[in-house]
């Protein structure tokens, strides 16, 4: 799951919005570091991310990859999932995209403006960016997911057969959509059970 999906959990759950979009920007311990809720939403960030890993159709959705970029396709797959949320958040949501992503850039604000808690410099610079640019629902689009993953892969050379993956996206997206709506189900109960 990508940030979309780690924010409608925080939501689902009433857990810290803050905390579970910091989940791929801490690393380690956050004990002690932030604040308990913020913890809470880290350590389900990183929950969820497992179950999702681990998960026998998420397992079965890699083979779709050409070995070549099979490594990358957990990359590519959150950022599918997200996709299909975005697209059919309507089923997941009462409120439209656009008023859930003001209220979570507001929630997180709020969360983040004790001076005295030490954010991760990236995540500064991302949580910018999602809001400023309108990242969550820019994923309403197929296009925008394979935009996103080329702009990814010039991040490194080691990173830059990324930019091929929005292709498989495409050619199976059939299948992958009715993976989700079955995944997504469960990632949510789990999300309740942790």
């Amino acid at each position: 799951m990508n940030y979309l999906a780690h924010l409608h959990i925080a939501d689902h759950t009433k857990t810290s919005f803050s905390g579970n979009f910091l989940g791929d920007f801490v690393k380690g311990n956050p004990d002690g570091k932030y604040p308990d809720e913020m913890v809470k939403g880290i350590r389900l960030h990183r929950h969820i991310d497992s179950f999702v890993d681990k998960h026998p159709q998420v397992l079965a959705a890699k083979l779709l990859f050409p070995k070549a970029l099979r490594r990358y396709a957990p990359i590519a797959l959150d950022m599918f999932w997200d996709h299909f949320l975005a697209l059919h958040w309507k089923q997941f949501h009462h409120l439209v995209l656009h008023d859930f992503c003001l209220l979570a850039e507001q929630t997180i604000e709020k969360e983040t403006a004790d001076k005295q808690v030490v954010l991760p410099e990236r995540f500064e610079r991302v949580n910018g960016w999602v809001w400023q640019d309108k990242w969550l629902e820019s994923y309403q689009t197929i296009d925008n997911i394979s935009y996103a993953l080329k702009r990814m892969a010039m991040r490194s050379e080691r990173m830059a057969p990324l930019g091929d993956t929005g292709k498989v996206l495409s050619e199976h997206y059939e299948q992958l959509s009715v993976i989700f709506f079955a995944l997504y189900k469960e990632v949510l109960q789990e999300s309740m059970n942790y």
